[in-house]
């Protein structure tokens, strides 16, 4: 059998890539793009970034349009409603989780320790992605300390759509703060291993961030 390349894949770093820039919305909601600009601008040929738009278009990132092209898609609100309450149902249950093992898990305790320092550096000028990529860390140390592999799994497909919803709140300056307050609040539960606690701030959490998206998105369609 013949070695397998140690580096990323060529498909996979032209997916990240384009997947990132319509999340920090370098590439904007509704921007039609081609295969030959992206190449172009990502210094690769077409075959890597054709079979990247292919697998953004099967997740719903973008869309056809018109001859061998494609386009951002729009974030639907009712579909990111319907993302954060499956979300919520799934943090509030990795919450609870976390708290009964949070006495067992000492390098997941020791993650969930890290990120929750990280996110307390955070001000007005850190930047869109660093904010996202915080946020993405705590809850991903929150369903670690949980124990149960299957909670990752089940919404590990879906963060590309959440990365976007993040940063249509997370642009807002008053709920950055807002946002790790209520972090602090879900760790200090999980920490204290206070499961019912840990598991209502949770859910609390994924619900206002929800509300909160969704009005936003709807403002938008509106003005627009």
């Amino acid at each position: 059998m013949i070695p397998l390349d140690p580096l990323p894949n060529l498909i996979d770093q032209v997916y990240a890539r384009i997947c990132d820039a319509i999340i920090d919305r370098t590439l904007l909601p509704g921007q039609r793009i081609t295969q030959n600009d992206l190449a172009e601008r990502l210094g690769v040929s077409r075959q890597p970034v054709s079979h990247a738009l292919h697998l953004l278009h099967r997740q719903g990132l973008v869309a056809e349009s018109g001859r061998r092209g494609f386009e951002v898609t729009q974030l639907d609100p009712q579909r990111i409603r319907e993302l954060y309450e499956v979300r919520g149902a799934l943090d509030a249950l990795a919450a609870r989780l976390a708290a009964g093992r949070v006495r067992d898990g000492s390098a997941a305790r020791a993650r969930l320790e890290a990120a929750l320092e990280a996110g307390r550096a955070i001000d007005g000028s850190t930047p869109l992605a660093r904010l996202i990529a915080l946020d993405v860390d705590f809850h991903s140390a929150i369903y670690r300390l949980a124990g149960n592999p299957a909670i990752e799994e089940m919404i590990a497909p879906q963060w590309p759509h959440m990365r976007r919803s993040m940063a249509t709140v997370l642009a807002e300056l008053d709920y950055r703060g807002s946002a790790w307050t209520e972090h602090e609040a879900i760790a200090a539960h999980i920490l204290a291993g206070n499961a019912a606690a840990a598991e209502a701030a949770a859910l609390a959490h994924a619900q206002t961030a929800g509300r909160m998206t969704e009005q936003k998105l709807r403002q938008t369609d509106v003005a627009a």
